[in-house]
């Protein structure tokens, strides 16, 4: 295997140097696992076990994404419009007044900001494991609530519960994924959990565009079909095992060993003993560095280099929101509606195929092109697309008026789906292992809290009888987009290839973010002498 070492003997020249770089990678916490040659492809077919358990695991955004994509859609449901609306125009047609468009949208975020921050605690403290049977409880409350949901108070209190689940499972599952996958397939992995929200998101366009067609009134339909989700969900947590990262940090050895033996089943000539030193050594380095910097509570993903860490972590996330996320996904087919396109539901499907066909690229191109140019480009793609469709709104309004906007949002929707899927694997692997549930929560909730403020501006922007901006909210995001989107050159590293203790490295020595792919570290140095 290519994994395998060099038989022919060394000069004891270059056994003291290997020794010497040996020590200098132990001094940062780095040895090397004997898999770092391997090609992505290598490790998939070496790792068979840990890959599925990340690619299932991220099953549950799958929920996640319908729970977004029902709420972005199902409000322009003429069946859920009679059960909920409380206004109605000069036609005697029904609508649903702002406020409360408002207030199902912004509690959501609120409730998601609650579960990112509150959960991060339960799991440092009591394993992954526990966090997701937590979360999993919290979201078939809030299916159950949305089912028998008949007035907007009771679907407002279903939007909370539902937004404090789909937040304790944003801030888990990137954290979880980054700590059991191998570090050659990391980034597709982790974006393995942007493919499921896609598809979820999809499924849940498909089902309202088919209801809409064949039984426009029946709108619980969409709503029980997820159940189905939360059964599964459950099934497969029952089998996911708990993260070595987590058991070691919490100095439980042995059960790490365990759950590295589920992981590495199958796998040829693998050492559990070493395997396990490669976490233990890692570890104790990020507490020897806290320790030393008096920075060892929880709070410390504010201070120094792991304040920019957190900074990291939320920017390419934060930048959607700045650029149209609640314009183009939570108020997406209502967006549509408004701007007068004839089949919002159908507009909304065809943009979300694109989503699913845009993240299968990203995934099998992110261990290969990296994680920066990923998240860089297709910021830039959003901005573009906003601008276009602002110029639209300057325009004098034809008939390819509308073939044009339905292009722009194609396009900003490619963009916001590889943004996402780089956004999510930043969430999970830029923070060191100490911090990580702290840090995904924090740079979760970030967004959600700018996700709060533009769910009480959009609907005003996009409603006829607000202030009916039309296309021209294009230019709103272009413009507060801008900053955010330069930012993202500036501070966006690339991670690709990298263990969680080289990233340690990178940043203790603080090399610049777009020289980190250009940076050697000690286990490259290590495995240049072990050649």
């Amino acid at each position: 295997m290519s994994h395998s070492k060099n038989t022919e003997p060394k000069s004891a020249a270059s056994l003291d140097h290997e020794s010497e770089a040996a020590l200098d990678a132990a001094t940062k916490g780095q040895a090397t696992s004997g898999y770092e040659g391997l090609t992505p492809f290598q490790t998939v077919k070496t790792f068979k076990i840990a890959t599925a358990v990340c690619f299932f695991a991220a099953f549950s955004a799958a929920t996640d994404g319908y729970q977004v994509g029902i709420n972005a859609s199902i409000i322009a449901n003429q069946g859920f419009i009679n059960q909920f609306a409380t206004k109605i125009d000069a036609d005697g047609k029904r609508y649903h007044a702002s406020s409360i468009l408002m207030g199902w949208s912004s509690i959501m975020s609120v409730g998601q900001i609650i579960g990112m921050t509150s959960l991060a605690f339960i799991s440092s403290r009591f394993g992954r494991k526990v966090a997701m049977y937590t979360y999993w409880f919290i979201l078939a409350t809030s299916v159950m609530t949305e089912s028998l949901a008949r007035s907007w108070p009771v679907w407002l209190v279903g939007k909370l519960l539902a937004g404090i689940g789909v937040g304790c499972l944003q801030s888990t599952l990137p954290t979880y994924i980054s700590e059991i996958a191998p570090v050659r397939i990391r980034g597709g992995l982790l974006m393995c959990y942007s493919f499921w929200w896609t598809l979820g998101s999809f499924c849940a366009q498909t089902a309202l565009n088919s209801l809409n067609q064949t039984h426009q009134l029946k709108w619980l339909i969409p709503i029980y079909t997820q159940w189905a989700q939360i059964g599964l969900m459950l099934l497969i947590y029952v089998f996911l095992p708990e993260s070595p990262a987590w058991c070691v940090g919490r100095g439980y050895h042995d059960r790490a060993r365990n759950e590295l033996r589920k992981l590495s089943y199958g796998v040829e000539g693998y050492n559990l003993e070493q395997q396990l030193q490669v976490l233990i050594l890692a570890i104790e380095h990020e507490k020897a560095v806290a320790a030393e910097q008096q920075r060892e509570k929880w709070y410390a993903i504010f201070q120094g280099t792991n304040g920019l860490r957190t900074l990291i972590s939320l920017w390419t996330n934060l930048t959607q929101q700045f650029l149209g996320l609640t314009l183009f996904s939570t108020f997406g087919t209502y967006f549509f509606q408004q701007a007068g396109i004839s089949k919002p539901f159908t507009v909304k499907c065809i943009t979300s195929g694109i989503n699913v066909a845009t993240i299968i690229v990203i995934i099998f191109t992110a261990d290969r092109i990296g994680r920066r140019w990923i998240a860089c480009c297709s910021t830039t793609v959003e901005l573009i697309a906003c601008v276009a469709i602002g110029i639209l709104g300057v325009t004098k309004h034809v008939r390819a008026t509308d073939y044009l906007f339905v292009l722009f949002a194609c396009f900003w929707n490619v963009g916001m789906t590889a943004n996402g899927a780089a956004g999510w694997g930043y969430i999970g692997e830029i923070s060191s292992q100490r911090l990580r549930p702290y840090t995904a929560g924090f740079a979760a909730a970030t967004t959600c809290v700018i996700g709060v403020v533009m769910n009480v501006l959009t609907p005003k922007m996009v409603n006829a009888h607000e202030w009916n901006w039309g296309f021209k909210t294009g230019w709103f995001y272009a413009g507060v987009g801008l900053p955010f989107v330069i930012g993202m050159w500036i501070l966006i590293p690339e991670t690709k290839g990298r263990s969680a203790a080289e990233l340690d490295e990178l940043f203790e020595r603080k090399v610049r973010p777009w020289n980190f792919s250009k940076t050697e570290t000690a286990t490259q140095r290590l495995m240049a002498t072990q050649k």
